[in-house]
């Protein structure tokens, strides 16, 4: 107790006993400023922060179109209309660009060999959604002339048309292709190579198989039937 009867801050009841609120105060500012904070949650690696983007799904309005196109340039157009959709960042809206073929197998000089034929000479198949880009793409694409059907408005194939084109794509390589012979039963030909060369006769039968044409001449009066290869003759 001092003098004068007024108590000191030490003996005045409380006044150490209040929450050191300016302590704590100073405390948390001197810790932002030293750095020394809790530690925030870590943000994730890159390229982590999200799945990888899912490839462009394609449209489900698309169907399958014929386009009319230069002879002789079906698979450079192919692949030049291919490129195009590519860079137009179109590639949703197109499925299938197909050059329609076969296997067949062709038998010359004795050798026999498989080979593919166009099926359409100057035309491709198209599977796409018809919509404006797509539609000035196409069309504006050096070779290809236009789509098949109603006068400015493209014509879908069917779907047994379809199936056809989708078969022969998917042909399998140990298939054995049907021969190609250009002849018939009733033809008139003449014999090109082989024994009786220069003879004329008519076909008789045709054996698919074999490639093989059994045609009728004429030998000393009598009409005697025989066998050739296919390439042995020539229509006339």
């Amino acid at each position: 107790m001092q003098h004068g009867g007024q108590p000191s801050a030490r003996e005045v009841p409380g006044v150490n006993d209040q929450p050191n609120d300016m302590t704590e105060l100073n405390e948390t500012q001197a810790a932002h400023e030293t750095g020394n904070t809790a530690p925030e949650p870590e943000a994730p690696p890159a390229g982590a922060e999200s799945a990888p983007a899912e490839a462009e799904s394609k449209s489900a309005n698309m169907d399958w179109y014929i386009l009319k196109v230069q002879s002789n340039r079906e698979d450079s157009i192919r692949e030049t209309l291919a490129r195009r959709i590519k860079i137009a960042g179109l590639d949703c809206y197109f499925g299938d660009i197909i050059v329609p073929t076969e296997k067949v197998t062709d038998l010359k000089g004795g050798k026999r060999r498989v080979v593919k034929r166009k099926l359409y000479p100057g035309y491709l198949v198209v599977q796409m959604e018809i919509t404006d880009d797509t539609w000035f793409l196409v069309r504006d694409t050096p070779g290809i002339g236009d789509f098949t059907g109603a006068t400015g408005r493209p014509t879908p194939m069917l779907p047994h048309e379809v199936d056809a084109i989708l078969a022969k794509k998917e042909e399998k390589e140990e298939k054995q292709p049907k021969l190609e012979i250009g002849f018939q039963a009733g033809d008139r030909v003449k014999i090109k190579e082989g024994t009786f060369e220069s003879f004329e006769g008519e076909v008789e039968s045709i054996d698919q198989a074999n490639g093989q044409v059994t045609v009728m001449i004429n030998i000393f009066g009598r009409s005697t039937p025989v066998t050739l290869e296919y390439w042995q003759i020539e229509k006339f």
